[in-house]
């Protein structure tokens, strides 16, 4: 999209990376860097590191790595314009829209106009005698006509096409609403609604655009539930029912239900930090959108064995992120709405209090599968329990606990520390034996997936590297390249970014990681990353470089005589002599 350099180079200027990602991660000094746990995967030893006077990110766990737009794609799950917006509006820079491709602008304000008014029709449609059924059933629920309104709830009529020529006097055509989402097409050519007689949950993002639907069916049709697809304005997977509300509790946690109602229940009941995944399990993306906007997570679904195993699959997804993460027990109903109708608010809310953390969930979970009363099975729960507290970090909750588990199984506590620490030190031995393979294994097989890529000539490559790396962090060294093409490098992918950085250099524009990332494919910012994380001795900056084009002009020199790479033929030399 043609948005002006100059923008990109100023904002990611005025984009410190180590500010953006303080909002995201705790940061701590250290040798000139920082370093935090990785937002992007697991972990609980800091390996995230970033770099300050090269602006760019790097995870020694999990491999990523780059600068501080695709940090910002990355863990926000949004596509390049759009990271430039947050960042934009972050740096309070004025984003040129109308710089944009306009016909992709104008697409997707055109879908959630269409969305936005469709709610209405839905809405309008609760309130007509057509949609009477729905609004029986609303009220069956126990929800007032306030929260109806506050949520935007409708009702799509029986019927096959009362919505598309409703939206067709609003001046949407058939292109539209198929790529909402809001209607269907056969196999004669002819579209049809999407949802009807069900009654209507609109999906609102976090900016207040209705970006998709759910429909309850109202009757025996299937499926119960059925939402929008995904379409260019909606991503299940990124989105969370009611989260637009949510975001600005003051409880000091959020509550997530497994479905619409009973997130409805609760904000009709005075509890406005509930929201539900939108059809779909808990994913990861989930996961991070809410530890943006909370510390504390507890999970409320049903009690059923579908319930169960949803949190369980949850749990650790939630617990990724850094978040405190609390499971509540439904007892007396089979879900939060038909509690809070049964038993009312304030018991819910001491409900709610009562919450378990998930190692109580966890062992309460574990217990379930082993008869106590048997002295074997006793004795296996135990052992299964102690296992599951060695992975807690904390030796002071290990204690805690499991003099909690003593008291369950009558099983000495010191003992069952003995077990746990057994554990513990099983587990310590296990990562070390795994570090030390990392440590035994040569570079080239342990870097990130960037650079997991078999160089054609790993000498050519390095220097080549090597070229890349002078040239970012002293621009002033392109003098010492004169003459050297893309075309001389041995790898493709270097050679592009070789290409970009050289082109910008020639129009007198930075060189700076962040700033690259949208001439660059993914892989190729997270190699140029790497490359970046390698040290490099600018003292003798000119006479490493003329180092790098020696070897780079060397290994040129074979490939052309030989007229093939010559550690390609070493190998299949090597793989002649084992056959025979």
């Amino acid at each position: 999209m043609a948005i002006p350099s100059a923008f990109i180079d100023e904002l990611v200027a005025r984009s410190d990376i180590v500010d953006v990602v303080s909002d995201y991660v705790t940061l701590t000094p250290k040798g000139g860097s920082y370093w935090g746990l990785c937002p992007f995967h697991g972990e609980k030893t800091a390996s995230f590191h970033v770099l300050p006077d090269r602006q760019l990110y790097h995870c020694f766990g999990c491999g990523k790595g780059g600068g501080v737009i695709s940090f910002v794609m990355e863990l926000e799950n949004l596509p390049y314009v759009d990271a430039l917006r947050l960042l934009a509006k972050r740096a309070g820079m004025e984003f040129p829209e109308g710089d944009l491709d306009e016909s992709s602008r104008r697409r997707r304000g055109r879908l959630l106009a269409l969305n936005k008014e469709a709610a209405r029709y839905f809405h309008s449609q609760l309130h007509a005698p057509q949609g009477q059924p729905g609004l029986d059933y609303l009220r069956g629920r126990g929800l007032s006509k306030g929260i109806m309104t506050r949520f935007g709830l409708g009702y799509a009529p029986e019927g096959w096409d009362g919505l598309i020529k409703a939206m067709a006097q609003k001046g949407f055509d058939k292109r539209d609403l198929l790529d909402a989402g809001l209607a269907v097409s056969n196999q004669k050519g002819g579209i049809y609604d999407r949802f009807r007689n069900r009654v209507m949950f609109p999906i609102i993002d976090l900016r207040g655009d209705v970006i998709g639907f759910g429909g309850r069916v109202l009757g025996d049709g299937t499926p119960k539930y059925l939402n929008s697809p995904d379409t260019p304005v909606f991503n299940k997977s990124r989105n969370l029912f009611a989260l637009n509300l949510a975001k600005t509790t003051k409880l000091g946690r959020i509550v997530l239900t497994e479905g619409y109602m009973d997130t409805i229940s609760l904000y009709q009941a005075g509890f406005d930090c509930a929201v539900a995944s939108l059809g779909t399990a808990l994913t990861a993306d989930h996961a991070k959108l809410l530890s943006r906007f909370t510390k504390e997570v507890v999970i409320c679904y049903d009690a059923d064995t579908a319930g169960i195993q949803a949190a369980n699959r949850a749990i650790p997804l939630l617990e990724k992120t850094g978040l405190k993460v609390r499971v509540l027990r439904v007892t007396g109903a089979k879900d939060p709405d038909e509690f809070i109708r049964t038993f009312g608010r304030d018991a819910f809310a001491r409900l709610l209090d009562q919450s378990e953390n998930y190692v109580d969930y966890n062992l309460r979970q574990l217990q379930s599968k082993y008869d106590l009363e048997d002295p074997v099975q006793k004795t296996e729960f135990a052992r299964a329990a102690a296992e599951m507290l060695s992975t807690l970090d904390s030796p002071v909750e290990r204690e805690v606990y499991a003099g909690q588990l003593s008291a369950l199984t009558g099983v000495g506590k010191a003992a069952l520390l003995q077990e746990i620490q057994r554990a513990w030190n099983q587990r310590l031995r296990g990562a070390k034996k795994k570090q030390t393979r990392r440590d035994m294994t040569p570079v080239a097989q342990v870097q990130p997936r960037a650079r997991q890529l078999r160089y054609s000539d790993p000498r050519s490559a390095r220097a080549e590297e090597g070229v890349i790396r002078l040239l970012m962090l002293d621009p002033a060294l392109a003098r010492e390249t004169a003459g050297l093409e893309p075309a001389h490098f041995s790898s493709p992918v270097l050679g592009k970014i070789y290409q970009v950085l050289r082109s910008r250099l020639q129009a007198g524009r930075p060189l700076q990681l962040g700033m690259l990332e949208g001439e660059l494919e993914r892989e190729e910012a997270e190699l140029l990353a790497e490359i970046l994380r390698q040290p490099e001795a600018l003292e003798n900056g000119t006479n490493a470089m003329a180092d790098y084009r020696a070897m780079i002009d060397t290994q040129r020199a074979k490939r052309e005589d030989t007229g093939e790479d010559a550690l390609l033929a070493a190998r299949d030399s090597y793989r002649k002599k084992k056959s025979l």
